[in-house]
């Protein structure tokens, strides 16, 4: 638009009515939503119809406020959400928003509230934007590996149809320690932060040793306690094995010997899930994936890298990745 043109436009700006005035501006916020929407999302790395390289990626328009692609050599279109668990999701210009309330753990109303969308689908978001993240985790740990179960209380929070008579308000089990209503979640955690966690079916030592098996370094040395599931795995799979025990005066070893930093990290974990009071068992592994990446970018986190978290194409690479 020309500069004469443009001057005329803002004189007839004053003959606009309130409500004409009131969908003008949110019209253009709206635009410059998209805009930085388009700016926070990562360049796609290949066709995410033929895996062709990004460099047969042809620019093909415009469609929501993104670009579109068109491949070479599929000769199909895209754009950065084609294939996600962002894609077709409507609403883009709160997705900032939502991720700000990721970031700050806010509860699903609270979000919804912070975001100008129904609870609902607040809900279904958490879950969308979680989905990817749950599996982005550390495949390759190695050095001093430290490794430590805890436990969640089983819990078919949101379900109508229960297998068992519901519990009063406190979440208290049916069983004390770890019984059959207790989800065990192995965390293992080296010393340079790197973190693998694992929602197990059981903590046995077929279920411990699938896990441990592809993660673990054969030059590293495991510290754990005095279950016996580690010492089976540790001496099946040829690993350097210390065993620390819980008790004062002995949770150090050699002075460097312990599992005190994978404790701690379940210590921020407890603390940090209590806010949610109690979570879906079948949830379980995306709230685990969401203090992962917490934990992973700490104060330099931003809604954009939840955003990236969410596409499955994140600004930080984990180990063995």
């Amino acid at each position: 638009m020309d500069i004469q043109s443009f001057q005329r436009l803002l004189t007839l700006v004053d003959q606009l009515t309130t409500k004409q005035k009131s969908l003008l501006q949110h019209t253009l916020q709206g635009r410059v939503r998209h805009d930085v929407l388009g700016e926070a999302l990562p360049d796609l790395p290949c066709c995410p119809h033929c895996q062709a390289d990004a460099s047969q990626l042809a620019a093909w328009g415009w469609r929501r406020g993104l670009r579109r692609y068109r491949c070479k050599a599929c000769l199909r279109t895209c754009n950065a959400l084609t294939g996600t668990a962002l894609a077709r999701l409507r609403q883009a210009d709160a997705w900032l928003d939502y991720g700000a309330a990721l970031i700050q753990g806010r509860s699903v109303r609270d979000a919804a509230r912070d975001c100008g969308i129904s609870k609902n689908t607040a809900f279904l978001w958490r879950h969308r934007f979680l989905r990817a993240a749950a599996r982005h985790q550390d495949t390759h740990e190695l050095g001093i590996v430290e490794v430590d179960e805890t436990f969640f209380l089983e819990s078919f929070k949101g379900q109508r149809q229960l297998p068992r008579p519901a519990r009063q308000r406190g979440g208290v089990g049916q069983t004390r320690g770890t019984g059959k209503d207790q989800i065990p979640v192995m965390v293992v955690r080296d010393r340079d932060s790197h973190t693998a966690d694992f929602k197990l079916s059981k903590l046995d030592a077929g279920h411990v040793g699938a896990a441990l098996l592809p993660l673990v370094d054969r030059e590293a040395v495991l510290c754990t306690d005095g279950a016996a599931v580690y010492a089976a795995f540790a001496r099946q799979a040829g690993i350097s094995h210390q065993v620390v025990h819980a008790k004062r005066g002995s949770r150090v070893r050699g002075g460097a010997f312990h599992i005190q930093n994978v404790n701690a990290y379940h210590s921020r974990l407890k603390r940090w899930m209590a806010r949610f009071h109690g979570v879906a068992t079948k949830y379980l592994e995306n709230y685990l994936g969401w203090r992962r990446l917490l934990e992973r970018y700490r104060q330099e986190i931003l809604p954009t890298h939840c955003l990236a978290e969410a596409l499955g194409r994140p600004f930080q690479p984990v180990i063995g990745t």
